[in-house]
């Protein structure tokens, strides 16, 4: 039962972790052309941290139910904008702009990817041991002098 909950943890962080940098590829791409960010938040619900900072004074929220994460673009059709912001909102963006933003995320999580496998393969990653586990008596192994835990160094003459 505690492999069960473990794995659904860790499926749950995994699956958290990868919307939160998608998400993270909206917000950066839309500071970069302009678009004011409201808020970033991870998770949904009401919020449990909140800090303002930057010169936007965009919100960042942890929330409630961490079963995802949003970022909030100043936009008309979400509400009021005043007249000064006018051209910072997502709606008054250039298509070139918008698409930019919308692709930022799934284009995020393909760069996490290819960071995340390097680093993995810098680490490395523990394979198979040739050692024989068990050998039964009689059969043609245990006949021909392998015994259990016999680490075996080449197989005709090439290296393992």
């Amino acid at each position: 039962m505690n492999t069960v909950l473990l794995s659904i943890f860790a499926f749950l962080f995994a699956i958290g972790v990868l919307v939160a940098v998608h998400e993270w590829g909206h917000y950066i791409v839309a500071r970069m052309v302009g678009v004011k960010v409201l808020r970033f938040s991870i998770g949904f619900g009401r919020p449990v941290w909140t800090k303002t900072a930057g010169p936007d004074g965009t919100e960042y929220c942890l929330s409630a139910i961490p079963l995802g994460c949003y970022v909030k673009l100043l936009d008309e059709r979400e509400g009021d904008v005043a007249e000064h912001e006018l051209s910072r909102a997502f709606n008054r963006q250039s298509v070139s702009a918008r698409i930019a933003i919308l692709i930022a995320g799934p284009l995020m999580n393909f760069i996490f990817a290819i960071v995340a496998y390097y680093l993995i393969y810098l680490a490395g990653v523990a394979g198979i041991k040739p050692i024989i586990g068990e050998v039964s008596n009689p059969s043609p192994a245990y006949s021909a002098g392998i015994h259990s835990q016999d680490v075996i160094l080449s197989i005709n003459g090439v290296e393992t």
